[in-house]
């Protein structure tokens, strides 16, 4: 049986969402739209996964959504308090991009303020797309076609003979 508690709780603030049971196909749209909520109210969230005994691809991927929704509203989704099945499952795919899965609720707040202070916005230079210069070189140089021989006026073949007839003889 899956349960989720929304907004249960805050952590320095930001929300608590409790996810218990297992996540699996039949409850990820739920809580994708959950988290969207959630990220309208307070984009700022921590996910205490201490209740869930199970997730796959499909649980990953709605909390990958819900981080998606965090960081489009000005914030962040961090995770915190896996058990080990699914600490294993997260460890695969959730920590290849470098997003931390945090050992309590408690260390999830604070490295969120942690990190928030040593962030300094870097100003950049807005870069050129690849489209860009392509459409800003000069366009190549039209070739000319071949007009003697056998060749068709516009054709692009190479250059060469047709075989004899009867075939092609070594």
């Amino acid at each position: 049986m899956f349960r989720m508690d929304l907004g249960s709780g805050e952590s320095g603030g930001h929300a608590v969402v409790a996810l218990h049971g297992e996540l699996d196909l039949m409850h990820a749209a739920a809580v994708t739209a959950a988290l969207r909520t959630v990220a309208a109210r307070e984009p700022r969230i921590i996910v205490n996964l201490a209740g869930l005994e199970f997730i796959d691809a499909s649980g990953v991927a709605a909390l990958s959504r819900g981080r998606g929704h965090a960081r489009k509203a000005g914030g962040y989704l961090l995770l915190a308090a896996p058990q080990r099945q699914v600490r294993r499952v997260l460890a695969i795919i959730w920590e290849v991009d470098g997003s931390a899965v945090h050992a309590s609720v408690a260390a999830a707040a604070a490295s969120a303020g942690a990190s928030r202070q040593a962030v300094v916005p870097i100003p950049r230079k807005p870069t050129k797309m690849r489209w860009q210069r392509i459409a800003m070189n000069p366009p190549a140089p039209r070739r000319r076609a071949i007009t003697s021989g056998w060749l068709p006026r516009g054709s692009w073949a190479p250059r060469c003979r047709p075989p004899a007839v009867g075939g092609i003889s070594g």
